[in-house]
């Protein structure tokens, strides 16, 4: 008697490895460029920058927590067109 395997994942996504890479990287990138523009900016530019910098990660980190991997996009569609997820 054989026991049944358990799906196996076509697409890297379902383990959320390239979204973790994206936003880690992305959010990495936004810190350097947030110090850069303080280092850089007027004193009277800094509030405005840093807000809208820090808007931008905190978007990335919402996209990160709350989107949907590609697989489950895949799996969603296949139900919408009346197949198997």
């Amino acid at each position: 008697m054989t026991t049944p395997k358990e799906p196996t994942h076509d697409l890297a996504e379902g383990r959320w490895l390239w979204r973790r890479i994206y936003v880690y990287g992305a959010s990495l990138a936004l810190w350097l460029l947030l110090r850069l523009a303080v280092n850089r900016a007027e004193a009277s530019d800094l509030p405005r920058i840093a807000d809208g910098l820090m808007g931008l990660i905190a978007l990335m980190l919402l996209l990160y927590l709350v989107a949907p991997s590609a697989q489950q996009i895949v799996n969603m569609m296949r139900l919408r067109a009346g197949g198997r997820a």
